[in-house]
């Protein structure tokens, strides 16, 4: 375990952390107004291309909120978020275009929540403050309850600020381990069709075997608003592997801090609260901490509510508006084009780090891919994976592409079969089912097996040897997940067969 030097936490003074129990101020709002970069930041304008990264209000949005079972028995789900929500964004963050990202946390189920509301709160709204949703996720304790899917849905989608957009893509993810129906106030079926109506799919995910009497209530979740269903162990499937990269990310996590120039009402607490981010990452492993470092040098973490050089990236900051008073100490008195070279001069700084940070985050995935072959069985039962397999098919739907090594990786599936977004097609037809995709088409099947073990064993018994051993794996995988959707599109004779998960 590779864990940053006490020194770095020794920074953190007991009067600081202490500001960390005082909410921050809600921020003001602002509307957008479009006009040229080079009349907000001249000196802004002149960056390399690879800093000009597009403006969080220029890029599509991709809304989740996440909603956990906080009662006595999923102290595992709970620890399973913490380490794994800064591999969730990574993930994310390989998409093509890169999205802005909202995130939003709620919870159910604990004693501890008002019994009028339910027992669910809103932690955080939707927001781009990805460390405030860590610093959520850390304050989360386990307390008893009574489980209400139905209620924490309902709050999900009347409380949270969505984007009234079609162009965004809205999700909500529900995980627990109890029945899905105890809510017969607000029932979990019209609050579901409620908000897929609205545009909002939900992912469910049932924290249990797959075989127990309850899993199919929160398969029908699921179903209901367009989501996707997995159970998963949420006390054994976190798979934590370090690598040889690990310190220097850690290192590099520490580095990239100081080009952040704090300003602002906001300005102290959110650079505190970045650097108890990271010391909370440290509490976990080295893993955790590189993975957070992987998203700091990403495109959505993003602080341009308390950052000087995240904020004049969008076209609504201007940067002769802020008071002098409200600036970092070093900028105080300066004419414009001064602060704005020392905006510059920082943002020039984090492109370097941000450079290093993903050389050296390519070198640790491609160790962890490799490692992680060794426990394809415990991952595929995780709750990160299950939740990343989930995004990814939902954001392929709404035009987003990933050019990476599927999630699902097994070599020998992979030789017989390719993956394209919850579909696995034989690789002979690989090429026609892309050229249809891309015109908006659908294949037209000759035959459609149901997902039912006489139908997997006839279809089975059709292929080559090779396509059976790799088909067999990708079922195998498939059956483990308890997933929904997609399936096996083989072609058979000139003809073109399809295994549905869909029953």
């Amino acid at each position: 375990m590779h864990l940053l030097k006490s020194s770095t936490l020794a920074a953190l003074s007991i009067g600081t952390l202490a500001a960390m129990a005082a909410a921050p101020p809600a921020a003001p709002f602002r509307a957008p107004v479009m006009r040229p970069m080079s009349a907000v930041c001249p000196a802004l304008f002149s960056w390399p291309p690879t800093m000009r990264i597009t403006p969080a209000e220029a890029r599509r949005t991709v809304e989740l909120a996440i909603c956990l079972d906080t009662s006595g028995s999923m102290d595992g789900l709970i620890e399973a978020a913490k380490l794994k929500l800064w591999d969730i964004v990574n993930d994310l963050a390989l998409a093509t275009p890169t999205p802005r990202l909202r995130v939003a946390l709620l919870t159910f189920g604990n004693d501890g929540h008002l019994a009028e509301d339910g027992w669910v709160r809103v932690d955080s709204p939707l927001t781009e403050d990805l460390d405030e949703i860590s610093r959520q996720l850390f304050a989360l304790r386990t307390n008893g309850g009574t489980e209400y899917v139905g209620r924490v849905l309902r709050e999900a989608g009347e409380q949270l600020e969505w984007t009234p957009s079609d162009s965004t893509l809205k999700l909500v993810v529900v995980a627990g381990n109890e029945s899905a129906d105890q809510d017969q106030t607000f029932r979990y079926a019209d609050v579901c069709k409620g908000l897929i109506s609205r545009g909002i799919m939900v992912n469910a995910i049932y924290c249990g075997n797959p075989a127990d009497e309850i899993a199919p209530g929160w398969r029908e979740v699921a179903l209901l608003a367009d989501g996707h269903y997995a159970a998963i162990d949420h006390n054994n499937g976190n798979i934590v592997i370090a690598s040889p990269f690990d310190d220097k990310l850690a290192e590099l996590s520490s580095t990239i801090n100081r080009t952040y120039l704090a300003y602002g009402e906001k300005g102290a607490w959110g650079a505190t609260n970045q650097a108890q981010q990271d010391a909370n990452a440290q509490t976990r492993n080295s893993a955790v901490v590189a993975a957070r470092c992987q998203s700091k040098g990403s495109a959505l973490y993003s602080n341009e509510h308390w950052d000087l050089v995240d904020a004049c990236r969008s076209a609504a900051f201007k940067l002769a508006d802020v008071k002098d008073e409200d600036l970092p100490e070093p900028m105080r008195g300066k004419t414009l084009e001064q602060k704005q070279a020392i905006v510059a001069d920082m943002a020039a700084q984090r492109e370097a780090i941000q450079k290093e940070i993903a050389d050296f985050s390519a070198r640790r995935q491609a160790y962890v891919n490799e490692e992680l072959k060794k426990h394809q069985s415990e991952e595929d039962r995780s709750f990160d994976t299950a939740l990343r397999k989930a995004i990814r098919a939902q954001a392929m739907s709404k035009g987003f592409e990933f050019k990476v090594e599927p999630l699902t990786s097994r070599p020998l599936a992979q030789t017989a079969f390719v993956q394209r977004g919850d579909w696995w097609v034989d690789a002979s037809y690989a090429d026609e089912y892309d050229a249809l995709v891309a015109k908006i088409k659908q294949p037209t099947f000759d035959e459609t097996i149901p997902n039912t073990p006489e139908g997997r064993e006839a279809l089975l018994a059709r292929l080559s040897e090779s396509q059976r051993k790799a088909a067999q794996a990708i079922i195998d995988q498939m059956l483990m997940l308890s997933y929904w959707g997609g399936g096996l599109i083989v072609r058979l004779d000139g003809k073109l067969v399809c295994l549905t998960f869909d029953c």
